[in-house]
């Protein structure tokens, strides 16, 4: 009988043994996975701290003075493009304002010399030019996108010049992210004709190229 009992207790204490380590293995299951919830929280909302947005900046805003890397320069107001053709050089410039909580890092470009509202397709990155240099805007303040043709050979820069001096309005995609490279964006701006303003400028789309676009 005794010899009965300690195996009795035997088996009690391990299975209490085996229960505890059931229990502290779903105590480090759920605070493991918490603790990554957490993490992944904590970067979300460190990705939407750095998250930049571009529109077309304000009537009101400040003229900005732009040089080219030929040495032109232009006075641009707030809400307004340029589209000008000189000589061997189209030159296109916009005035832009962040709306959005990070430094907008300005990447890469692509113009459709119309407009086509039809037309709501993500743009192919791989078709976008390269900017010269990066440009900035910082948040909640203007800055401005140039882009320039400069070889009358290709077809890009005939197609663009024969819009300027059809007076057509011009989609420029604009690509830019953050300061660390990522959260890459396009936005679309039409550049639309007015006989008082030059060009006025519009955004009417934008795609998350990055992280998932919802729309």
């Amino acid at each position: 009988m005794a010899v009965d009992n300690a195996l009795n207790w035997n088996t009690v204490a391990s299975l209490a043994t085996g229960v505890g380590t059931l229990v502290l293995a779903a105590a480090t299951f759920a605070a493991v996975r918490s603790s990554n919830r957490t993490a992944r929280l904590t970067e979300a909302s460190h990705q939407a701290d750095l998250r930049a947005l571009l529109l077309p900046s304000r009537f009101h805003d400040v003229e900005e003075k732009v040089g080219f890397i030929d040495g032109r320069w232009f006075k641009i107001a707030g809400g307004r493009g340029i589209a000008e053709v000189e000589g061997d050089v189209v030159y296109l410039l916009m005035s832009l304002r962040n709306v959005g909580t990070g430094i907008a890092v300005l990447h890469a470009w692509h113009l459709t010399p119309d407009r086509d509202p039809q037309n709501t397709e993500a743009p192919d990155v791989a078709d976008f030019r390269r900017l010269t240099r990066d440009l900035y805007i910082p948040v909640g303040d203007t800055g401005f996108w140039q882009g320039a043709f400069r070889d009358p050979s290709e077809p890009d820069f005939q197609a663009a010049v024969e819009a300027i001096k059809a007076n057509k309005p011009l989609t420029v995609d604009v690509l830019y992210g953050d300061h660390e490279g990522g959260q890459r964006v396009v936005s679309r701006f039409v550049l639309t004709p007015h006989d008082d303003a030059g060009r006025i400028v519009a955004a009417s789309r934008h795609w998350n190229i990055d992280r998932p676009d919802p729309r």
